[in-house]
């Protein structure tokens, strides 16, 4: 069986992105197809699941569609369809995975189901040759977690954020300083127009151990401006920005590096991946490509050629689910 090329179809749509992709020998991307609402997430400051639930029914027919156009397929040529079923926000998820039961019952394809953070570890297989073990890092929007990932189907949580995201500290930042959504871009630029100058404290409770918290770095960013507006003080969001992403990302590369320290390979992944300093920073670690990063389907179709294999199908009761 492995040594026909398996073509994978892959559909994501667990946030504001309506992804679909091909992915063939779960390395090879042949199409990536990625539609976002995050324009008309931006007037509102932050994803409105609403909104972006209907967004993905208007744009999944079209995405998948030009998903096969673009790898120059019929469904008939696909081997299987992945979706990712969980964690995300509920109403987003369940667009996706409907529209893949559909698919697998219509075209008679078996269905795969994907976790979402497995699907973005899977991102460092697209185009490159590294292979588990390695230690990876998860850092997004919602999730801040540190994985040790023994083999394809083996995954490990042994770092976890205690309260927000690293990229939910981020946007709320971001909106403090008046800059728009998504938050992550939009500090990192200004930053480098920064300096760090701005002692903002590092979390006490997770010294200790490789779990994070990013609840007390933001009170500090909105604590000081705050401070600085009751007084009339004059803001340097420059410095602002450089300090607060000092802060934030100091403690990944801490904490990566410690394990690294341990093991052969860390790689990182998560739309916060895409972060300037953080690659600046880990520049000893495998960090795929931006556009592979931040939410996509070829992820989703990677993670699923390696439970192709153990025969790890769903049937059509499969359904979503917002947690982890």
């Amino acid at each position: 069986m492995k040594n026909k090329n398996i073509k994978i179809l892959g559909i994501e749509t667990s946030c504001d992105e309506t992804c679909a992709s091909v992915v063939e020998n779960g390395r090879k991307v042949l199409s990536n197809i990625i539609a976002s609402s995050a324009n008309i997430q931006a007037k509102f400051g932050g994803v409105v699941p609403e909104i972006a639930s209907r967004k993905h029914i208007e744009y999944i027919g079209n995405v998948v569609d030009s998903a096969l156009k673009e790898a120059k397929l019929i469904f008939e040529e696909i081997d299987a369809i992945a979706v990712t079923t969980n964690p995300g926000l509920i109403g987003a998820l369940l667009v996706g995975v409907n529209y893949a039961k559909a698919l697998s019952f219509a075209v008679g394809k078996p269905l795969i189901a994907v976790n979402h953070i497995e699907g973005h570890i899977a991102a460092a297989f697209l185009e490159s040759e590294i292979e588990p073990p390695f230690v990876a890092l998860v850092v997004s929007g919602g999730h801040t977690l540190l994985y040790d990932v023994r083999s394809y189907e083996s995954y490990e949580i042994i770092g976890k954020t205690m309260d927000d995201a690293v990229g939910e500290a981020y946007d709320k930042v971001a909106r403090l300083l008046g800059l728009g959504y998504p938050g992550g871009p939009l500090i990192d630029k200004l930053a480098k127009q920064g300096n760090p100058s701005i002692n903002f404290p590092k979390p006490k409770a997770c010294e200790d151990n490789f779990d994070f918290s990013y609840s007390g770095l933001k009170s500090s960013v909105i604590n000081f401006v705050n401070s600085a507006n009751m007084k009339n003080e004059l803001i340097n969001k420059e410095d602002i920005a450089a300090s607060f992403q000092k802060s934030a990302i100091d403690v990944l590369v801490e904490k990566s590096n410690r394990l690294l320290e341990k093991n052969e390979k860390l790689i990182v992944v998560g739309g916060v991946a895409c972060n300037s300093y953080l690659r600046e920073q880990l520049e000893n670690a495998y960090i795929p490509k931006p556009i592979y990063c931040t939410d996509n389907a070829a992820m989703i179709a990677s993670r699923a050629y390696y439970s192709y294999f153990q025969n790890d199908f769903a049937d059509l009761s499969l359904n979503a689910s917002s947690k982890l």
